[in-house]
């Protein structure tokens, strides 16, 4: 192998936690699916005191650093958010080691046992999006073939998710085709965030968290306490997502009748609903060239508005989207860090990273103690 390693995890605690005798307390060592009786056995009642004591405490507990059958590991995408979210947790990140040949191809390694742990991989698929696909694949057929019993991806950016449907004659559903890869790599579960169309989960044969950036983003604008604040769709098929956001908000709601022309082409045709002289906030999910966003900054302000802002999850901004953002009116653009902002996107004032690390590190927990996932949202 002719290029460098890259190890994408963070030292190992040195604490002997692999000795039977450091399970914590009140745990049985027993298998996780609890394992099954003969059939007519009646079972100790001492024993089936300790198993009712045993699943409330798991279920309590907020640290996992203690739990020899729970594991975390990143790939190359976006490993600050996962050193993010293993200190929300508390753990360390799984040891792995991943080469590159010298024509690209990837070398995957686990450095540490996984049989019958609960793994959980977090690997965005951003730019370069095949690049990061392949690496995921790779990832998971490594863990699925030492045994892991339950492998989780945790895709906080699901790459091709544009593609979901037959919108032209002989074209890809390219998002339904990830769906398929990453089941037969042998992933058991994923996780998401965002998803530019939430029907995607319905691509799915295996069981998919869906979570929303919006509690991150509505707690910064509440603290931010905009006056005469109106949320603004920037095309139809995110007002389910600007509805949430405006109740939230106790804000009303506009829209902006958008017609593309071409792949990252669109042309802004008018405004619904009454901007004038309010401030304007712009949701959306991705930005990635910024020419829808920057078309709908100008036709707000032509509607009359006073200020506007805006906010997406996931900050792609590929091509000119750095310099479009710079020279437009826009008085901050607010995104979270599922994606590495490039270099030149984190210089530009207008731009604010927040972190959904907590709100990852949470859903984690919760599939992993099996408790629910969308209480996180009420």
């Amino acid at each position: 192998m002719d290029a460098g390693t890259v190890i994408v995890a963070e030292e190992k605690q040195q604490s002997g936690s692999n000795k039977p005798e450091d399970r914590p307390e009140g745990l049985p060592n027993k298998p996780r699916d609890g394992g099954q009786r003969d059939a007519g056995q009646t079972p100790e009642p001492a024993a089936k005191g300790k198993e009712a004591k045993a699943a409330p405490e798991r279920k309590r507990s907020r640290n996992l650093s203690e739990d020899k059958r729970f594991k975390l590991f990143s790939g190359t995408a976006n490993p600050e958010l996962a050193k993010k979210i293993a200190q929300h947790i508390g753990v360390t990140l799984g040891e792995a080691k991943l080469q590159r040949f010298a024509d690209g191809e990837v070398y995957f390694q686990l450095l540490e046992n996984v049989r019958g742990v609960d793994v959980f991989v977090v690997q965005p698929t951003c730019y370069p999006v095949d690049q990061h696909l392949v690496e995921l694949f790779i990832m998971i057929d490594a863990l699925k073939r030492a045994s892991a019993s339950r492998i989780t991806v945790v895709v906080p950016y699901y790459g091709y998710a544009r593609q979901d449907r037959k919108d032209r004659p002989r074209v890809a559903i390219s998002a339904k085709l990830i769906a398929d890869l990453l089941t037969t790599a042998g992933a058991n579960r994923a996780l998401f965030v965002d998803l530019h169309a939430a029907q995607i989960q319905g691509f799915f044969d295996i069981p998919v968290d869906h979570l929303f950036a919006s509690p991150v983003l509505v707690s910064y604008f509440r603290e931010l306490n905009l006056p005469n604040l109106t949320v603004v769709s920037p095309d139809a098929g995110g007002v389910e997502r600007a509805r949430f956001f405006a109740q939230k908000m106790g804000a009303p709601l506009a829209i902006v009748d958008k017609r593309r022309t071409d792949i990252n082409v669109a042309e802004v045709m008018n405004v619904i609903g009454d901007v004038e002289g309010q401030t304007c906030l712009i949701i959306d999910d991705i930005i990635d060239t910024a020419g829808t966003l920057v078309k709908t900054v100008d036709a707000l302000y032509a509607a009359g508005a006073g200020n506007v802002y805006a906010c997406a999850s996931h900050a792609v901004l590929s091509g000119p989207a750095i310099d479009r953002i710079a020279g437009s009116r826009l008085e901050q653009v607010i995104v979270t860090d599922t994606i590495p902002l490039r270099e030149a996107a984190q210089k530009l004032p207008k731009i604010k990273v927040l972190t959904i690390s907590g709100l990852l590190g949470a859903a984690i927990e919760s599939i992993h103690m099996e408790t629910s996932v969308s209480s996180l949202f009420n």
